[in-house]
C-alpha cells in the first residue's frame, strides 16, 4: 500500500469535525424581516467598532488601519465561516498587550507569521475536535490573565491619557512605570482635559437599550458613547486648533482605500523562534472567541459550534495578516451589542464589516484629527469593563487554591507576560487538584462478618486510585506484611465506590498480584464496574483474577470460603508430600 494511500486510510478514521459554518444552516428560511433586524444591527456594531478598532491598532503598536483591516477582514471571515450565529470578530483588547510585546521582541513582519502560525493552529484545534477542551481551563486563571491583561492596557494608555512626549512605550511593565516617571514633566493639560472628559461621558451614557426612561433617553442609548466622543473631540480639536497628538500628527491619518495584499518577510532563523508566540494567540484567541460564544448562547438560547468556531477563526487569522490585519477574535462588547440590535444570523457581522468598509471608503481623512488623547480614554474604559474586579473582593472568602491561581496568574501576566502566566497558572491548579484528589482518596479497612476467620482482611476503597494519590494503596500492598506469621491468606479489595484508577495504580496492583501468588496468597476484588473494571480487563489483571473478580462484597466473602477451603487442601497435599 503507497504511503498516501496509508495517510488517507489514517485521516479518515480520525474523529474529525465537519467544515460547516452556522450560515448555511442561518439562512435556510430567511426572511426580509430577519435581513432588516441584521442590517439594522450591523450598522450598530460597525459604529460602535470604529472608535475601537483604531484604538486597539494603536494600542498594539500598529497605525489604526490596521486595526480597521482587522475588523473589516477578519470580521467578515468570522461571521461567514464561525460557528456562532451573533458572534462579531475583530481586534480585541486581550490581545493588545500580547502583540506589543511581540512586535517590541520580534518585529512586525514577525507578528504576521505568528498570526498566520497562530491560524493554523487554531483551525487544527477546531477540525480535530478540540473546542471542547477549552472549558477544562480553570476560571480563576481566565480571569487573573484577564485582569491582569486589563491593568497592562490601562498602563499603556497613560502615555497618550496625560499627552507625554514619549516617542515609544516600552513592553515591560516596570520599564513603563519608569519610562512615565521620567517624562511626567512633558505633562500635555489639554490632552489630559479631552481625555478625562471623554473618559467621563463614555462612563455615564446611557448604557443598553432598555425600553424604560424617557423618549430622548432611549434614542441617545442606541448612539454608541465612544462615538460620540471621537465626533465632539475631534471637531474641538480641528476648530480650536489645540495642541494635542492627533492620528494625523502620528501616523498621517488613514489610507482612503481597499487594504492592499502584502507578503510578509520570511526569515527562517526567526520564524523558529515563534512558537511560543504563535501558540499563545492561538490559546487566547480560542479562550476568548469560546468565552463570547458561550455568553451569546445565553443571551440568545442558542448553542454555538465550538469546532467550527475555531475552524472559522483560525481561516479569518490565517488570511488577516496578507492585508495588514493583526490577530482576531471573538469580542463579547461587540457580540452583546450586536445581540440587542435584534441581530438574528451571521449576516449581521458581515454587515458590520462592511459598514467599516464603507467608512474607510468614504471618510478616512476625517480621522486624521482624531486625537490620541480621545482613543486613549475609550481604551481606558475598555480596560475597565475588562476586569473583573470584584473578584478580588470576593477572594477572602475563596478556597486557598482558587486565589493562589488567580493571583499568580495576575502577576505574572502584569510583570512578565500571558505565556508564563497561563503556564504556572496551571501548573498550580494542576497541583491543587491531585491534593484535592488525593484528600479524596479513602482506603480503609472494611468491617468482614464476625464468621470470617482472621485470616481474610478486606480493604474498602474510595474516590480515584491515581499516581498522586497510589501512597495510600502501599500499606495494603506492602509485600513484607506477606512474611509475617500471622499475614491474612486472602485480601479482598472493595471497589464499588473507585471511580477512577490509573496505570500506575494498576501496575501496583499487579505486582501485588505476583507478590501474593508467591506466597500461596490469593486477592480477590469486589465490586469493580465503569473505568475500573475496563482497566482491569485491559490490563490482563481480571483476565488472572478469573472467579476471584466479583460483582460486590457478598459474593466476595462466598469466594472467601471457596479459596481458604482451596489453601487448605493444598496445605493438607504438600503436607502429605513432604511426610511421604
Amino acid at each position: 500500500m503507497s504511503l498516501s494511500k496509508q495517510a488517507g486510510e489514517f485521516l479518515h478514521h480520525l474523529p474529525l469535525a465537519h467544515f460547516r459554518p452556522v450560515l448555511l444552516d442561518s439562512i435556510k428560511g430567511y426572511s426580509r424581516h430577519m435581513l432588516t433586524r441584521d442590517i439594522s444591527a450591523g450598522l450598530t456594531v460597525g459604529m460602535v467598532a470604529l472608535p475601537l478598532a483604531m484604538a486597539f491598532g494603536i494600542a498594539s503598536g500598529v497605525p489604526p488601519e490596521a486595526g480597521l483591516y482587522t475588523a473589516i477582514i477578519a470580521g467578515f471571515l468570522i461571521s461567514l465561516l464561525g460557528g456562532c450565529r451573533v458572534q462579531i470578530g475583530g481586534p480585541a483588547g486581550a490581545f493588545v498587550v500580547i502583540i506589543y510585546g511581540i512586535i517590541a521582541q520580534y518585529g512586525l513582519s514577525n507578528l504576521m507569521l505568528a498570526t498566520i502560525g497562530s491560524g493554523i493552529i487554531l483551525f487544527f484545534m477546531g477540525l480535530f475536535k478540540l473546542g471542547g477542551f477549552i472549558k477544562f481551563i480553570p476560571i480563576s486563571i481566565v480571569i487573573g490573565f484577564t485582569n491582569g491583561i486589563a491593568v497592562m492596557i490601562g498602563l499603556q494608555q497613560v502615555k497618550d491619557f496625560l499627552g507625554l512626549s514619549i516617542a515609544k512605550m516600552p513592553a515591560d511593565f516596570f520599564e513603563m512605570i519608569l519610562t512615565i516617571i521620567a517624562h511626567i514633566k512633558t505633562f500635555n493639560p489639554w490632552a489630559f482635559g479631552i481625555a478625562l472628559t471623554s473618559f467621563l461621558v463614555i462612563f455615564f451614557w446611557p448604557k443598553g437599550y432598555s425600553m424604560n426612561g424617557p423618549q430622548w433617553k432611549r434614542w441617545i442609548a442606541h448612539l454608541p458613547g465612544t462615538v460620540v466622543v471621537l465626533i465632539l473631540s475631534t471637531v474641538f480639536v480641528s476648530l480650536f486648533n489645540i495642541p494635542v497628538e492627533t492620528i494625523g500628527s502620528k501616523f498621517g491619518g488613514i489610507p482612503q482605500g481597499l487594504p492592499e495584499l502584502r507578503l510578509p518577510e520570511f526569515d527562517w532563523q526567526s520564524a523558529k523562534q515563534l512558537y511560543g508566540a504563535m501558540l499563545t494567540l492561538a490559546v487566547l484567541g480560542s479562550i476568548e472567541s469560546l468565552l463570547c460564544a458561550r455568553v451569546a448562547d445565553t443571551m440568545t438560547d442558542d448553542r454555538h459550534d465550538p469546532n467550527q468556531e475555531l475552524m472559522g477563526q483560525g481561516v479569518a487569522n490565517m488570511i488577516v495578516p496578507f492585508f495588514g490585519g493583526i490577530p482576531a477574535t471573538g469580542t463579547i462588547a461587540r457580540t452583546v451589542t450586536n445581540i440587542k440590535s435584534g441581530a438574528f444570523s451571521p449576516v449581521a457581522g458581515m454587515v458590520h464589516a462592511v459598514t467599516l468598509l464603507v467608512v474607510i471608503l468614504v471618510a478616512a481623512p476625517l480621522a486624521a484629527s482624531i486625537p490620541l488623547s480621545a482613543l486613549a480614554a475609550i481604551l481606558v474604559f475598555v480596560a475597565w469593563n475588562m476586569g473583573n474586579w470584584k473578584e478580588f473582593v470576593r477572594l477572602k472568602r475563596m478556597s486557598l487554591s482558587y486565589k493562589a491561581t488567580l493571583l499568580l496568574t495576575f502577576f505574572l501576566t502584569v510583570i512578565f507576560d500571558l505565556t508564563v502566566a497561563v503556564e504556572f497558572g496551571l501548573v498550580v491548579a494542576c497541583i491543587f487538584f491531585l491534593i484535592r484528589m488525593n484528600n479524596i482518596t479513602v482506603v480503609e479497612p472494611a468491617t468482614l462478618p464476625f464468621h470470617m476467620p482472621d485470616t481474610v482482611e478486606a480493604w474498602h476503597i474510595r474516590g480515584a486510585l491515581f499516581f498522586g494519590s497510589i501512597s495510600k494503596l502501599e500499606h495494603v500492598t506492602d509485600p513484607h506484611r506477606l512474611m509475617a506469621a500471622n499475614s491474612a491468606k486472602i485480601v479482598i479489595l472493595d471497589f464499588t465506590d473507585l471511580v477512577n484508577i490509573d496505570n500506575s495504580a494498576m501496575d501496583q496492583i499487579e505486582v501485588f498480584v505476583r507478590a501474593l501468588h508467591r506466597h500461596h496468597h490469593e486477592l480477590i476484588i469486589a465490586g469493580a464496574s465503569g473505568h475500573p473494571l475496563r482497566q482491569l480487563e485491559r490490563t490482563g489483571i481480571a483476565q488472572a483474577l478469573g472467579p476471584n473478580l466479583v460483582p460486590d462484597m457478598e459474593f466476595a466473602m462466598a469466594r472467601a470460603d471457596i479459596v481458604l477451603a482451596e489453601l487448605a487442601e493444598e496445605e493438607k497435599k504438600e503436607q502429605a508430600a513432604l511426610q511421604a
